[in-house]
Formats: structure tokens, sequence, C-alpha cells
């Protein structure tokens, strides 16, 4: 009887240390982050595959994360966008903002979201997590370009350098 009161008080022990720990990294998080970034993080909006899509790539960035982004057009405007990444929080973050900035725009009016725009939005990324705003980016560009290639069979590529 006595080993099972200790095994509970070491489950009990644990747990809390568990609950402590999980506490301390939330608190953290949102201070490197910031509320708005880690809110997003906890609840991303628009995070899922869309299977009827009119435009859909994949980005792999230089971190290793790779991205997906799925829009949906009526009347040459982005009527549903979507995202999904194996990526960290603030890859998911990103995803979710990329999705959002889409909404309502052209194909051309797409390449006016950039990785800049998307910090802008966040009110900014921790310098080593600024990476994953180019890749949300560089996989909205990608989708835009396979709508319309679809749509008039032509491409555009962004000329700005490459920091996915």
């Amino acid at each position: 009887m006595g080993a099972i009161l200790e095994d509970n008080r070491m489950n009990e022990a644990f747990d809390a240390f568990l609950q402590e720990l999980q506490r301390h990294i939330l608190e953290e998080t949102k201070r490197d982050f910031g509320e708005k970034v880690f809110e997003r993080w906890q609840n991303p909006f628009y995070m899922g595959v869309m299977r009827d899509a009119d435009g859909h790539a994949k980005v792999k960035g230089i971190c290793g994360d790779s991205m997906e982004i799925f829009l949906k057009f009526d009347n040459n405007r982005v009527l549903s966008a979507s995202f999904q990444t194996d990526g960290c929080g603030p890859t998911v973050v990103c995803g979710s903002y990329a999705a959002e900035m889409a909404f309502g725009k052209t194909p051309d009016e797409l390449f006016e979201i950039t990785g800049e725009s998307i910090l802008a939005e966040l009110g900014g990324l921790p310098k080593a997590h600024e990476h994953c705003a180019f890749l949300a980016a560089a996989s909205l560009h990608a989708t835009a370009d396979d709508y319309m290639v679809k749509q008039a069979g032509k491409r555009r590529t962004e000329t700005a350098p490459d920091r996915t």
C-alpha cells in the first residue's frame, strides 16, 4: 500500500512539474514573440488542405520547413485561402497571415504580399525567424503562378531575392 501512495505522490509531483514547465514555456514564447503572434500560434486561422483549390503550390524554405498554400478564386479574386505546413510555430503564424492577407486580391495583387509586409502585419518576429515570413510569401507567389498558368498560360515570377 505504501508503494502505491509513493507512486501517486511521484505522479502528482511530475504532473505539477510539467504544468509549471508548460506555463513557463508559454510565458516565454509570449514575451519573445508578442501577443499577436502568440495568439495566432495558439489559434491559427485558415490551416488545412483545400481539396478543390484553383491554385496550389508547395515551397521548401532554407530551414527545411515546407509550406503549401491553396487558393480558390471567384471572378479572378481570392474567395478562399488556406495553408498547410510542417514547420515551426512562427511558420504556422506566417502561413496563417499570408492566407488571410490574400482574401479579395487578384492574382497580380498577391505579389504585393511580401515577407516584409507579413512581418509588418505581425509586428515583427525575432531575427532568427524572419525567414518564415519570406517562406509564406514565396508559397503565396508560387500559388498565384500556378493559378495564372492554369487560367491564362502565363507565369509571373518575383524578381526580389529569394530569402525563404
